[in-house]
């Protein structure tokens, strides 16, 4: 019994290290460029620790600086905000989360 108990409390503190990383999913119809770095069109998962966010397509998987900003309600789909060719935020659907690209200075 013991340890059935002990095996279930580790089990989940492995999910609760394994969950510290936010994902999203989120599509990019064009290429745009995020901060100093250029990212082509199509799906990617998309993964932020801290003030960094790792596009993940395939095996390649691009970092960039980012911040994130709680919105007053919930966002309805997930959006992309950005200004010609540059991304400047993912607003994420079914959240209040914000992902705000860092420009370079």
């Amino acid at each position: 019994m013991k340890l059935a108990k002990l095996s279930l409390c580790l089990a989940m503190l492995g999910l609760g290290i394994a969950s510290a990383a936010s994902s999203y999913k989120v599509t990019l119809p064009s290429d745009l460029s995020a901060g100093t770095v250029m990212l082509k069109a199509g799906d990617y998962k998309v993964e932020v620790e801290g003030d960094q966010a790792t596009f993940k397509q395939g095996k390649q998987e691009i970092k960039v600086p980012v911040r994130m900003e709680k919105s007053a309600s919930k966002f309805q789909d997930t959006t992309l905000e950005s200004s010609g060719t540059n991304l400047q935020a993912i607003d994420i659907g079914g959240t209040t989360t914000k992902i705000v690209v860092k420009t370079a200075n």
